[in-house]
Parts: C-alpha cells; structure tokens; sequence
C-alpha cells in the first residue's frame, strides 16, 4: 500500500477550550491536488498550518512518508520545510514594499543569490503572473485578483522542482476568496499549471466550487473537527452524502440534524 505523502493519526488541536480538530485522520498522497471543504471556521487553515509546522497537535501525530514529525531531527526539519511554499488566505503582502520587492523578499531572507541573480528570478515570476504593469506598484494599489497573484509569484518564487530528489509540497489557503469569476479561473489555472510543472502535490484549501471543479483530484470535506468524506470530483458531484448534499446546496452552516444522517 503506498505510504503518504502526508499523515494524520488521531490528530487533535484546541483552542481555549475549543476542539477545532478531533482525532482527525488524513491521507494526503503525491502527484496530487486534493482540496479541502468545509464551513468557514471549521478547521481547514488549521490543518495547513499543521502541515507546515506552523502549530502542533495537542494529540496525535503528523508524518511526513511514514515519519513522524516529532521523530525529525533538525536537519531533516528544514529539509521538509524547504519542500513547501505556502499561500496565505489574506495574501500577507507588505503594504510599504512594492510587488517587486514583496516578491523578492523570500529569495533575500533565505538564499545568498545576488542582487542580479534575484531580480533575473522575481521578473521571470512577475512575467508569468502577467504583472509587468504593476512591478512598482504597492499592493494597496491593486485590485484583489492582482494581489493573489502577487502572492502566488511570492509563495513560487524559489521555484520548486525536483531536481535533486526535491518534491515540493504546495499549499493554497483559500486562494480565489473574494475575486471575481475571472480572477477565479486564472488563479485556478495556475494553480493547476503550476502544480503539473513543478511535479508537486497540492493542498488546496477552498469553499468555491469552482475551485473544487477545475483544480481538484481529490476531495475532502471537514466537518466538525473531523474528516467526514473523500473522493473524486466526479464522487463529489454524484454522491448522496448527506455532508456533501449540504456543502452543494450552500447550508452546511449548522450542526446536522439527527434525520439527515
């Protein structure tokens, strides 16, 4: 049976007093973008941030091809974090540096290329996200849908591949929220792109069904601090789970009712 990528046993995470993540198990496998559901507020950022070490379960343990992560060395730590690039639901872009050096910014913090070798790389990434226009531009000047894309450039820059036995993991926290139907579909686009050419495995966390549509291999849907369903895209749109039935008609707001499961 293959080993996952990504593991969860029994994982459990609180937040005063609060259970976000109940003794949750996950599979994540390679080559693959799986996208996360759910209601808002039901666990599926703290989930990405788990993954990326961000946060520690309270219970459980997370593995990284069958090891845990609590069995890592230091060395073998930032091996694994070196493999992620992470996009942020709100973008996280500093508002008193232009798209440029927002870009360029990770490639400063953690690589000794010089001062051409930086701008060769950000340029390239800012071609590919069509934002020649707006290379000097700060983010409070740019539409949502272009600050995405900023972010997007940013959370790639490194540009992952999988030379050297490298295989990047990508992680996507909401990524078409709040755009608009065109926005949506280039981002998605890239996403896809993206993940095809780096050879990657993503993470997309999402509520837009469009999203689930044109990006998705595999769905999961979060529920109430657990993992309630899993399939493909086409299981998701056949399926009469009463979980999924809920997500697809927009009411999984409240607690489910007795009769419904």
């Amino acid at each position: 049976m293959e080993t996952p990528l990504i593991e969860f046993r029994e994982v459990t995470k609180r937040f005063d007093g609060k259970t976000v993540l109940d003794r949750t198990n996950l599979a994540i496998y390679e080559n693959q973008i799986t996208t996360v559901i759910g209601k808002s507020g039901s666990g599926k950022s703290v989930l990405l941030k788990h993954i990326i070490g961000l946060l520690s379960p309270d219970e459980g343990s997370i593995l990284f091809r069958g090891k845990p992560f609590d069995e890592m060395k230091k060395g073998e730590w930032n091996k694994y974090r070196s493999k992620i690039s992470y996009m942020f639901q709100n973008n996280a872009l500093f508002d008193s540096l232009t798209v440029f050096e927002n870009i360029a910014l990770p490639l400063r913090q953690t690589t000794k290329l010089k001062k051409k070798g930086i701008e060769q790389k950000v340029m390239s990434r800012i071609e590919q996200m069509e934002l020649s226009d707006a290379v000097r531009k700060y983010p409070s000047e740019l539409s949502g849908g272009m600050q995405k894309r900023v972010s997007f450039a940013r959370a790639m820059i490194d540009d992952p591949t999988v030379a050297g036995g490298r295989v990047p993991l990508l992680l996507f926290d909401e990524p078409t929220a709040g755009l608009d139907p065109m926005a949506c579909t280039r981002v998605e686009d890239l996403i896809v792109r993206t993940t095809e050419i780096a050879q990657a495995s993503s993470v997309v966390v999402s509520h837009v069904h469009s999203s689930i549509e044109r990006c998705a291999e595999r769905v999961i849907l979060l529920y109430d601090g657990h993992f309630r369903w899993s399939g493909t895209v086409e299981d998701f749109r056949i399926t009469t789970d009463p979980y999924v039935s809920q997500f697809r008609s927009g009411s999984l707001r409240g607690p489910m009712q007795p009769a419904e499961l």
